[in-house]
């Protein structure tokens, strides 16, 4: 398949908009999207096409309406043939069976045993555990600061790419010395760049990976031994149907780590990248006058970590705003869009500002039967993460012009390739 690279030139017959591959101007394409109208057709990597919602009150709409569905099968385009594994993007579309890939009673099954899973406690729990790790994770910035001799260093991988996945890989029951090799993976997953022959052979690892922990883990739950963690309460969970087969548990567990740490990892990057650039607003934080809370809900609002969620398809035609989406279509949820919507957030919506005069009532994590199980877990690592590297480097400042920061090349990620600063 095709890969254009151009942003904002139409390609198909009916696109509005060529999504760039590489994100090289993401608040750019952002506008315009907007300009583009409530619903519109995209192409995305590859040449396949698709529609894209980006208003609020639409994508409410639309993601609650039972004529959109996971299921792959609707897709006309794979049903044909013109989409296949080859397809840049599959991994995001078809990831393997979760409660992220079914509907209906299929969903609410899988989504019950999670929810018994991941409760609010065991959430809640993991307090001590993100500071205790957050101040490690500090101590060795400190250290690689001091060995840069006051020069630049990577703030994303050196704290904001570590700290998440030690989180959630502490949540599941991953062993921490495999560390090194999700990161290896999850980073050539989420990257455009990787030729697809490579990409398929990391999804084939990555599932071999939670295939054999999930393994393990079932012999610990049959010995009556089990672990204090996320893996061993899937396979426990009794109420809500059919216990979870070892294929249900090892798509939630794989699309889990995936999806919670790179959401955590854009947060934290975005939010330091925000306040390092609005040094007056830094300074309403620091002065106590605005909480961290509302640092995490602006920045998850502005600079959302999931630009575009792909996909759902149609089973019926489906009007919206005037146009129709027909059977077997693909659309696209363009998140970032959506929450630079001046009808829901003000006519100042694609600026931070964290006084603005109203709730931040954005839809970041979904709405819906789908709304993102782990919402709560990012807030919380984000909301002991931010305040304690500010505490710890009061003078932390980027150390290149906001200008040459680099997106990750993935249309579906808002991650930056690294985020040079200065401590002191």
């Amino acid at each position: 398949m095709s890969c254009p690279v151009t942003p904002g030139v139409p390609g198909a017959p009916g696109v509005s908009l060529v999504l760039d591959p590489l994100v090289r101007d993401l608040p750019g394409e952002t506008r315009r999207l907007r300009a583009a109208g409530p619903l519109t057709r995209i192409q995305l990597p590859g040449g396949v096409t698709a529609w894209t919602v980006t208003t609020h009150a639409e994508a409410r709409r639309l993601l609650t309406d039972p004529r959109l569905v996971k299921d792959i099968n609707q897709w006309v385009d794979w049903r044909s043939g013109r989409v296949t594994r080859e397809w840049p993007l599959i991994g995001m579309v078809d990831p393997g069976r979760s409660m992220f890939t079914v509907d209906g009673a299929e969903h609410r099954r899988l989504r019950a045993k999670t929810a018994q899973a991941i409760t609010a406690r065991r959430v809640e729990a993991q307090r001590p555990a993100i500071e205790e790790l957050t101040a490690g994770l500090l101590d060795e910035l400190a250290a690689a600061g001091s060995r840069a001799g006051g020069g630049p260093v990577d703030l994303k991988a050196l704290f904001a790419l570590p700290l998440p996945m030690a989180v959630i890989s502490r949540l599941m029951g991953v062993d921490p010395a495999e560390h090194p090799r999700l990161h290896r993976l999850f980073k050539a997953f989420f990257s455009g760049l990787t030729p697809q022959d490579e990409r398929l052979a990391v999804i084939e690892e990555l599932e071999a990976f939670f295939a054999r922990m999930v393994a393990e883990k079932k012999e610990l739950v049959a010995r009556g031994e089990p672990a204090d963690d996320l893996t061993c309460a899937l396979i426990a969970a009794e109420d809500g149907g059919e216990p979870l087969t070892d294929e249900e548990v090892t798509g939630n567990l794989q699309a889990m780590v995936g999806a919670g740490h790179e959401t955590t990892i854009s947060l934290i990057v975005n939010a330091v990248r925000a306040l390092c650039t609005h040094p007056e607003q830094r300074e309403l934080v620091r002065r106590g006058e605005i909480g961290w809370d509302v640092v995490v809900e602006e920045t998850l609002r502005w600079n959302t970590p999931t630009p575009h969620l792909l996909m759902r398809f149609a089973t019926e035609d489906v009007e919206i705003a005037g146009t129709v989406i027909r059977r077997g279509e693909g659309l696209v949820i363009s998140y970032h869009a959506i929450g630079w919507d001046e009808a829901q957030h003000g006519p100042d919506a694609d600026r931070f500002d964290i006084t603005r005069p109203t709730p931040i009532r954005h839809m970041t994590f979904g709405h819906g039967p789908h709304i993102c199980p782990g919402a709560a877990l990012s807030r919380l690592e984000g909301g002991i993460a931010l305040p304690a590297l500010f505490a710890r480097f009061p003078r932390l400042r980027l150390a290149v012009p906001e200008s040459e920061l680099r997106n990750l090349p993935i249309v579906t990620q808002n991650d930056l390739a690294e985020l040079p600063v200065l401590l002191a």
